[in-house]
């Protein structure tokens, strides 16, 4: 069912997360059955992207990837999909006493995964990396994102709408910490040389 959840969550949200919250997916059911699939659409778009289509900023020349360093970057970016899931959903349960949320039943890693569901499925056009279009169409994504956290939450965990909104926010601080967080890690790994190797 977890695809259909996932699908469901762009047309009728509250309904998918009542549906989301009685059927109480464990972990590993919920990476085969939705996260592992779809984290791949951003990742296989931007290595087909990068390494056949190419980039271009003004006139000057395309430029790509060499299918190396394309593929390796794009196994880092899946990796670190899978785990920021996952740790973001453990920070999501671990909350959880402090909103004074009744049920003790550990619904954090899915509640990270369905939120991330509109940047997954917007990953597709990481296949056209046109840095506007990637841009504008990644905030409409991020938008809905949060959307679906502050909507889902409050049903999903089983409490007030007002304690909701604070464990939201609680939540999405530390997404944007753990976001800026991968970038430092991405500088770092850079600076050491396993980073883009370009071609023109």
């Amino acid at each position: 069912m977890s695809l259909t959840h996932s699908f469901g969550l762009l047309t009728n949200p509250d309904q998918q997360w009542e549906a989301i919250r009685k059927e109480s997916e464990s972990v590993t059911r919920l990476y085969t059955g939705h996260v592992l699939l779809l984290a791949l659409i951003p990742a296989l778009a931007g290595f087909f992207g990068t390494t056949q289509v190419g980039w271009q900023i003004g006139d000057g020349q395309i430029t790509r990837l060499s299918v190396s360093s394309a593929l390796s970057l794009s196994v880092m970016f899946y990796a670190a999909m899978l785990a920021g899931i996952f740790i973001l959903g453990k920070f999501i349960d671990f909350f959880a006493a402090t909103y004074e949320v009744a049920d003790k039943t550990p619904r954090g890693v899915a509640m990270a995964a369905y939120t991330a569901t509109p940047m997954f499925l917007i990953g597709v056009i990481a296949a056209y990396p046109n840095i506007w279009v990637n841009m504008l169409a990644g905030l409409v994504a991020i938008a809905y994102a949060v959307y679906l956290l502050y909507e889902g939450l409050p049903i999903l965990m089983k409490i007030p709408a007002d304690r909701g909104f604070m464990f939201a926010t609680a939540v999405l601080t530390v997404g944007l910490i753990m976001f800026v967080a991968l970038l430092a890690i991405t500088v770092v790994i850079w600076s050491v040389g396993i980073g883009p190797v370009y071609i023109s």
